[in-house]
């Protein structure tokens, strides 16, 4: 038996079908979870779910109505959920002072406001039976200033607050809250980030570890953090981004110490 000791249990993911998501289904199976794979319906989701083992599940975390939906779906397919990763995320690039309104609340309804509607739908039903797991994908955005972030830093700064909330609140009846915050992960979307050899030496060279982090970096997070091994951890967060941003005073000149 793996040393986590998840088999056999229900996990839900949402944002499921590439990058950091998809990774986390692939531990998940791995581990002999049974998967519930939340995204956007796609070719895209269905592929994935078809290669890891999981159940596609479309749905818009933004609308309630679908939330509820594809937690009837999951409940019919494969039972009672005992873990909620809350992965999925939009972010749309702009200054504070041209963002519009309605691209602010586009955002946060996916990155925060999805966070606790998923958390509502999936988590009341572990509260009833006093016991179960949730770990939000959060980011280093959460705690550091991000140019052009705007609401997806702001709201990833919230989720982070949400989950304290949630571990304080819901602790005493069983359930667990934490986040997972990322720095520097190479997925499909941020590949244009590492695309060019100069843009990745860059990128690599102000990380400690001196290497851009995987979508399994944060998988393997996630899975402790859902494990019973994690079983007095919650309201906390695990920052998994190879000290990048611990090294801040070795970013500026100092004589005598280089």
């Amino acid at each position: 038996m793996s040393w986590l000791k998840l088999q056999g249990r229900v996990a839900v993911i949402t944002g499921a079908s590439g990058g950091i998501g998809r990774a986390i289904a692939q531990a998940f199976v791995d581990e002999g979870v049974r998967v519930a794979m939340l995204d956007l319906p796609s070719d895209a989701l269905n592929a994935a779910a078809e290669d890891i083992g999981g159940i596609p599940v479309p749905c818009d975390v933004s609308d309630g109505a679908a939330v509820a939906q594809a937690a009837a779906s999951v409940d019919k397919a494969l039972g009672p959920v005992d873990i909620l990763v809350n992965n999925a995320a939009r972010s749309i690039p702009g200054g504070l002072d041209r963002v519009s309104i309605a691209d602010w609340q586009k955002m946060l309804d996916v990155n925060l406001t999805g966070y606790l509607r998923c958390a509502q739908t999936f988590g009341i039903p572990m509260l009833e039976r006093g016991r179960g797991a949730l770990v939000h994908v959060s980011s280093i955005a959460a705690l550091h200033a991000t140019p052009q972030g705007n609401a997806y830093a702001s709201g990833k700064a919230a989720v982070s607050m949400l989950s304290k909330q949630l571990a304080v609140e819901w602790g005493p009846r069983g359930v667990r809250s934490n986040t997972v915050a990322p720095g520097l992960i190479r997925t499909p979307l941020s590949e244009a980030f590492y695309a060019d050899p100069r843009d990745l030496a860059a990128r690599e060279s102000v990380v400690p570890l001196r290497r851009i982090g995987r979508p399994e970096d944060i998988a393997d997070a996630v899975l402790y953090l859902s494990s019973d091994r994690a079983s007095y951890v919650t309201g906390d967060e695990l920052t998994v981004d190879g000290a990048f941003t611990r090294g801040l005073m070795s970013h500026i000149p100092r004589p005598g110490y280089d």
